[in-house]
């Protein structure tokens, strides 16, 4: 699975770290040298949503700030009740387990 995000195509972009050495001329030294460079990946803050892409909810790898900007929109939260007709029935037949429920 690529490190890329479906919607703005964002992906891990290389650079390189700088390791220093020496004190900052700020701070009273004669200043700071480079030592050593090494590769290294950037990689995009990717998030697994749920979001609702042509009509239908599935998941989907996006940065963040494409989620900040609003590009996604996320699906209507589920409301499931149980039928009230079920509901007094199977509690008045359910037979009694517990230790309390005895005495």
């Amino acid at each position: 699975m690529s490190r890329t995000c479906e919607l703005t195509g964002k992906r891990p972009i290389k650079g390189s770290k700088i390791w220093r050495s020496g004190k900052p001329k700020k701070e009273g030294g004669i200043g700071t040298h480079i030592t050593a460079i090494t590769k290294r990946r950037f990689l995009p803050n990717l998030q697994r949503v749920k979001a609702v892409v042509n009509g239908e909810t599935r998941y989907v790898r996006v940065t963040t700030r494409a989620i900040k900007k609003g590009l996604i929109i996320k699906p209507p939260r589920r409301t499931w009740k149980k039928e009230a007709a079920d509901a007094p029935a199977a509690t008045a037949t359910a037979p009694a387990t517990h230790k309390s429920a005895r005495k």
